[in-house]
């Protein structure tokens, strides 16, 4: 016993990005770029959503909490990949491990349900006009931004708690650029049949019914749309849709694929470009999606650079 102990391993090896040493200072410069704008435009975003009274209304409210979870999960995974470039050891201890993979699941399943609160509301404001301010109210906001940030809390506590189940000590290699859950469970030496069990009953259940509830919502915009005879109501209800049709289109994508289809031991490790696409380009994305897209938040900044000039 006292041997199989003193084998365990306790630290992990990130393989990153690549291989090649040459490529990782132009690696190290490309993403610092794309993180200082993720930050930037996404704090950048938030603040100003509440300097602007006329954008205090439920989807500028979801909005900003969605660049305050974008700008939580590019910080979860991108400074470590940053330090890692200009590392000789990419090391990673169990227990940073473990608090890297529980803020990743947090912010990406929050992620997930805020964008579905967006979609309904785009469904209230346009199939139910007359009835937005009834049913779309601050109570209804805050707990459905409650139930987002609960929702993300209990599925990571539920993948965490099975993670401390396992042991490592075959390799303590992790073919990836930051901890997730498939790449840890395929260097398990346990048994890991309920942890892939759990990940596609939890995964794909989320992702089935928070797309299930996107294409409901944007079906019936749709066909209200389709209804309207003026040129004029249609060009401004695909103007307060389509940005976020866009970003919820390059969000799922990635993640179908990760996580509902790999998610059985005989699988494939998760393909780093599809991870890297949704921790680190999407929320670099959303911010210039949102603000390139919607005239409202131009005409804010607009406001608000004219103020300062």
């Amino acid at each position: 016993m006292e041997k199989e102990n003193a084998t365990l391993l306790t630290e992990f090896v990130l393989t990153g990005l690549t291989h090649q040493p040459e490529w990782k200072i132009l690696l190290f410069l490309v993403f610092l770029v794309i993180y200082l704008i993720t930050i930037v435009g996404n704090l950048g975003l938030i603040t100003l959503i509440w300097n602007d009274p006329h954008l205090h209304i439920p989807m500028y409210l979801f909005l900003r909490y969605l660049a305050f979870v974008d700008t939580w999960l590019s910080s979860t995974v991108t400074p470590n990949m940053l330090v890692n470039f200009l590392s000789e050891s990419q090391m990673m201890s169990l227990s940073e491990c473990m608090v890297q993979f529980f803020s990743f699941a947090i912010s990406l399943t929050t992620e997930s349900f805020l964008l579905t609160s967006m979609a309904y509301d785009r469904y209230v404001a346009i199939c139910k006009p007359l009835l937005y301010p009834v049913i779309m109210t601050n109570e209804l906001c805050i707990r459905l931004l409650v139930l987002s940030f609960l929702g993300g809390f209990l599925h990571a506590i539920i993948h965490e708690g099975f993670l401390f189940r396992l042991t490592f000590c075959n390799s303590n290699i992790i073919h990836h650029f930051f901890c997730d859950i498939i790449p840890l469970l395929k260097i398990s030496c346990t048994n890991t049949s309920i942890n892939y069990l759990l990940v596609y009953i939890f995964a794909g259940s989320l992702q089935a019914f928070t797309i299930l509830t996107i294409l409901v919502s944007y079906t019936s915009i749709l066909l209200t749309i389709l209804k309207k005879k003026s040129v004029k109501g249609i060009r401004k209800a695909f103007s307060t849709c389509g940005a976020h049709l866009l970003s919820v289109s390059l969000y799922y994508g990635p993640l179908l694929f990760m996580y509902v289809l790999p998610a059985s031991p005989q699988a494939n490790d998760p393909d780093i470009t599809d991870s890297l696409f949704y921790t680190v380009i999407i929320p670099f994305l959303n911010p210039i999606i949102y603000s390139l897209r919607n005239k409202q938040v131009i005409d804010s900044l607009k406001k608000t650079l004219k103020g300062k000039a």
